[in-house]
């Protein structure tokens, strides 16, 4: 049985309660209970009537409660306070500090933007560095980032790769992996084939032996060292035919080629007599040779004002693009295969081919119509072969195939003299459109979206033009390269409605840090001649060393991984390529004086090992030769370890914004 609880009057409990309260009013602990109650309440609000005033004592001040004291006197009130201190005056404001950026104070975008200047002191370390060989340095680094807390590798000293790597281009060179296509006529085994993960370049490559600093510009359009070339197959071959020889320690270039032996110059003539629409440095300024040769062609444009992209696969006559490169001509291994070239719908204002071995007419001509993707509208394709003036029955049929396929692709034969044929690609889609619907090969698919390059298979198909007119009406040079194109509103942006700004701006950033450079470093005693941008955005820093009289050329690198700007760098008469950087380069080693990567590194991390890119860096760089890194602070430390291990020399420096930028410039040197 439960118990049951007693009963109590309800008298006797008020009358208990009451007694109670009053008993409990007396006692010391509610005493000092109270005081110090009121103490914190009055600490409070004298906190709170100071805070509302702008030039606030407590504004950053953090109330410690445990400085309370622990025992407080027993009495009813709080003793009372001493007087508080006057609040300290409000500190100075910070001197005015000029706008970076292109966005003004309304939030909309501006090219009136300042750039600082270097500081001139901080670039003595390396403007002046001795000449002492630091390739021996084996200091390892810590493997732990204190600034950032992540963990990373430790980078000790890389070694020399074998010496059968002296002229290595990984993706070119994979034996293994181009077996299956030795006896394929459509020419795969000259196509990428990169390595593994696990077959990476994880070695610096070697230099020949006797390797000297290269010839400069422009005297190396006409000789080159032997031993940084030392390759005689292609003398033995084309030597009877006006395009290299050897004399003592140098190899010599005449300037002829197979189809004009007796001089490229003689060659450009006859060319510009047969069509003067062809208008060279004005109406034709980026130019296309394919099967270069040593690339004399593209050699005496240069001096023509146009700027020719020399390509040549890696075959029997494999160091030819070498020898371009060496003589400071642009140039990159590249071939006519299965797969599209890493350039952009309507790239070039003429495309070259003298006995370049490619059979146009193959596959439905999946060949040609490569060539037409990439000739601008109303750009001329220029054929110098046998089958052009021979007689002979089988090349007479390979005559009639050419103009067959060309008229069915609505070129017109504008010329036919002697050895050469030039046609004329049309300026809008009218021709294609009023084709009979039977007629091959068919119109692409509009969707197709002939800008995208990366590893996509040839299309038989005709590319159309933009309704619109996008990219044929280009300006004539050099008005072109800072008038906005009217494709810059058809790539993807991140911005919609800005882009000439945009345009504008990235150009005057660039123009502006450039000539900082010159100052800071003295670029101009650099001897540049080969530049490689490898992540070039709109082409403003290319666009700013034609600007400052930098006597060079500029590869633009457009990464896979960011938005695809290479039309707006071709209409500029620019030149550049798309690629990855998760994988090697087309190029042979030792081919780069200066390769500059803005914001490369911050982003491709993500994807990427940063030691893979800095290796393939190595790789493309001249001895002698500079980087230029220009990124966030956050990958700074590790990739002055990378360059420590493989042998460069580098120093970190302010950006323009001061020390506290979050972006720092790391210029490493490779040694001789």
């Amino acid at each position: 049985m439960k118990p049951t609880a007693p009963v109590i009057s309800t008298s006797t409990t008020a009358t208990a309660s009451s007694t109670t309260i009053t008993d409990i009013l007396k006692t010391p602990k509610f005493v000092k209970f109270t005081a110090i109650a009121l103490l914190s309440v009055s600490l409070v609000f004298l906190a709170s009537h100071f805070s509302s005033s702008s030039s606030s004592p407590f504004s950053s001040f953090s109330f410690n409660y445990s400085s309370l004291p622990l025992q407080m006197s027993p009495q009813l009130s709080p003793p009372p306070l001493p007087p508080l201190p006057p609040p300290p005056p409000p500190p100075p404001r910070p001197p005015a500090v000029r706008r970076t950026g292109i966005i003004d104070e309304t939030g909309a975008m501006s090219d009136e933007f300042f750039i600082g200047e270097l500081d001139s002191n901080s670039t003595i370390a390396f403007t002046e560095f001795s000449d002492g060989n630091e390739e021996g340095r084996e200091e390892e680094v810590e493997k732990k980032n204190k600034s950032d807390g992540e963990v990373r590798v430790r980078f000790e000293k890389y070694k020399v790769c074998k010496e059968s790597k002296v002229d290595y281009i990984p993706c070119l060179d994979n034996e293994e992996a181009t077996k299956p296509f030795n006896e394929s006529e459509k020419r795969e085994k000259y196509e990428r084939h990169c390595p593994g993960k696990d077959k990476l370049l994880d070695c610096v490559v070697p230099r020949p032996e006797g390797y000297q600093r290269s010839i400069p510009w422009p005297q190396s359009r006409d000789e080159v060292w032997f031993s940084n070339v030392p390759h005689t197959r292609l003398v033995e071959d084309k030597g009877g035919q006006n395009w290299i020889s050897i004399k003592k320690d140098k190899f010599i270039f005449p300037g002829g080629g197979t189809q004009f032996i007796h001089g490229a110059d003689q060659y450009l003539n006859q060319i510009s007599q047969m069509v003067p629409e062809i208008s060279f440095g004005h109406h034709i300024h980026v130019a296309l040779d394919i099967g270069c040769g040593v690339a004399s062609f593209g050699a005496f444009l240069l001096q023509r004002n146009v700027t020719t992209l020399s390509i040549a696969p890696k075959d029997v006559h494999e160091n030819q693009i070498q020898f371009a490169l060496e003589r400071g001509v642009p140039a990159m291994v590249a071939v006519f295969a299965t797969h599209r070239l890493l350039y952009p719908s309507q790239a070039f204002d003429l495309i070259h081919c003298s006995r370049c071995r490619i059979n146009w007419t193959r596959d439905d001509g999946i060949l040609l119509l490569e060539a037409n993707r990439m000739l601008r509208a109303g750009g001329y394709f220029v054929w110098a072969a046998q089958p052009v003036y021979k007689h002979e029955e089988i090349l007479q049929e390979q005559w009639k195939e050419m103009e067959d396929l060309t008229s069915r692709i609505c070129w017109e034969l504008v010329k036919k003299e002697g050895y050469i044929a030039i046609w004329r690609k049309p300026l809008n889609n009218s021709c294609y459109l009023n084709r009979d619907t039977e007629v091959l090969p068919p119109l692409c698919d509009p969707k197709d979206n002939s800008d995208n390059v990366w590893y996509v298979d040839l299309r038989a198909c005709i590319t159309q033009l933009p309704v619109n007119g996008y990219g044929s009406n280009v300006s004539t040079w050099p008005a072109r390269l800072h008038y906005p194109p009217d494709r810059l509103q058809s790539i993807e942006m991140d911005a919609s409605i800005s882009r000439k700004e945009i345009f504008r701006a990235e150009s005057k950033y660039w123009n502006e840090i450039i000539d900082s450079y010159i100052h800071a470093f003295r670029w101009k005693d650099m001897k540049l001649r080969n530049v490689m941008d490898m992540r070039a955005g709109l082409g403003g820093f290319a666009a700013a060393l034609h600007d400052l009289q930098i006597e060079c050329w500029v590869m633009n690198v457009v990464p896979v991984s960011g938005f695809n700007t290479l039309p707006v760098i071709y209409d500029r008469g620019l030149i550049g390529v798309m690629h990855d950087w998760c994988e090697p380069f087309d190029t042979y080693p030792r081919t780069y004086d200066l390769l500059h990567a803005a914001g490369l590194f911050s982003v491709e991390k993500k994807r990427c090992n940063m030691s893979t890119i800095m290796l393939e860096m190595d790789r493309m760089l001249r001895p002698g030769g500079r980087v230029y890194i220009r990124d966030s602070v956050s990958v700074m430390g590790e990739l002055q370890e990378i360059a420590t291990a493989m042998g460069w020399v580098p120093a970190l420096h302010e950006t323009g914004e001061g020390p506290h930028a979050s972006w720092k410039i790391l210029i490493s040197e490779k040694r001789m």
